[in-house]
Formats: structure tokens, C-alpha cells, sequence
């Protein structure tokens, strides 16, 4: 009796020991597999944080260089704002004492620039000079047509021009 007892104790030691190695292995493979789910987690928490955290450097760069941008975007005209490119070609001529008059403003078909047809009266100097200050304003300019010439009826040396230039630093 007492052999059996020691065989069937053995039976039910090996018993416990199988199951709870089975149940050990189960939650071992548990741990394991949450502890990938949390590596996963982690990574994609901190790549989160790091795209915010670049968010945010972006916000504060765009505010610290907003003056500066507002000047560069001013070098370009756009279709909704053509107004200080007039205003820019307006205000250069009374600089060298040309008289000047926009005429037309049209938009290049393939949206590739802004035609712009200018007249000018003046001396010969006050016109060059003008020109020389269009070259030298802030659009990206190139002259399609030019026309000077001296002015029949006038005696004083007043002479006149006409030109179209097309604005190539134009944003549609």
C-alpha cells in the first residue's frame, strides 16, 4: 500500500509538474508577446513625439522668419495681387523724373508670367534710367517689346517709349 501511494504521488508530482510547465510556458509566451506589443507601442510613441516635436520646431521657425518671408514672397506677383508690382513700376519713374503710364496687364496664356505694356515720357536720361531701374526692382522681368523714340512735336528734348515686360517671377 504504501508503494502505491509513493507511485501514485510520483504520478500526480509528474502530472502537476507537466501542467504547470504547460501553464508556465503559456504565460512565458504571453509576456513575451505583450512585451513586443509594448516595444511596438513604444517605438511608434516615440516616433509620434518626434514628428510633434518637429511640428512644433516648424511653428517656431515660420514665426521667427515671418518678416523675412514677407519680403521674399513680395518679390513675387501673383495673380490675386498684381497691385505692387503697378505700384512698384508707378513710384520708380518720379525717382528719375520719367512720367510713366501703365496701359495694360494680361496674363500669359501657359500662366508663365504677366504681360505688363508701359509708356514713358521724358529726357532720353530720365527713360534710361527708369529702365535701369526696372531691371535692377525686385521681379524677374524681361523686356518682349521696346520702343523709343523722340517725340515730333515737342521741342524741349521729350522723348517717349513704349515697352511690354513680361514678368517672370509671376505666381498663378
Amino acid at each position: 500500500m504504501k508503494k502505491s501511494t509513493q507511485n501514485l504521488l510520483l504520478i500526480l508530482s509528474i502530472a502537476s509538474l507537466f501542467v504547470f510547465g504547460l501553464g508556465l510556458s503559456f504565460l512565458y509566451r504571453k509576456i513575451d508577446n505583450n512585451n513586443k506589443i509594448a516595444i511596438d507601442n513604444n517605438s511608434n510613441w516615440q516616433t509620434e513625439d518626434h514628428r510633434r516635436a518637429n511640428i512644433r520646431a516648424l511653428d517656431r521657425t515660420l514665426v521667427r522668419i515671418a518678416p523675412e518671408r514677407t519680403i521674399l514672397e513680395s518679390h513675387f506677383a501673383t495673380t490675386s495681387d498684381v497691385v505692387p508690382l503697378l505700384d512698384t513700376i508707378e513710384k520708380l519713374a518720379p525717382l528719375v523724373g520719367a512720367v510713366v503710364h501703365v496701359d495694360s496687364v494680361s496674363i500669359v496664356p501657359d500662366n508663365s508670367g504677366v504681360l505688363v505694356g508701359v509708356k514713358s515720357t521724358g529726357s532720353f536720361d530720365s527713360i534710361y534710367r527708369f529702365l535701369t531701374l526696372l531691371e535692377n526692382s525686385p521681379y524677374e522681368i524681361e523686356f518682349v517689346a521696346f520702343d523709343i523714340h523722340k517725340a515730333p512735336d515737342n521741342k524741349n528734348s521729350q522723348w517717349e517709349a513704349s515697352f511690354q515686360i513680361k514678368v517672370l517671377s509671376f505666381v498663378p
